[in-house]
């Protein structure tokens, strides 16, 4: 039993190790990006209904959520939850 666990501890560190990367990895990338390069990944990403485009796209999220005051997370907030009942 002390194996198994042992064994999950581990795979949870790299997956977690795996997450920082990914999002160091997406900052780094896009580190010298102007608004339209931004705007260009985000419609490309959207468009191409590849969810190996996901994670980055989270990464932003989390990005303007973070930098967000609490009046421009509302109107996110009133965005997704009119548009996900369509």
């Amino acid at each position: 039993m002390y194996i198994f666990f042992k064994s999950l501890q581990t795979i949870k560190e790299r997956v977690i190790q795996l997450e920082i990367s990914i999002r160091k990895h997406i900052i780094e990338a896009f580190k010298d990006s102007d608004k339209q390069d931004f705007k260009d990944s985000i419609e490309d990403g959207i468009h191409s209904n590849d969810e190996a485009v996901l994670p980055g796209m989270g990464v932003f999220l989390e990005i303007i959520w973070e930098n967000s005051n609490e009046q421009e997370k509302d109107q996110l907030l009133n965005i997704l939850t009119q548009n996900i009942k369509k």
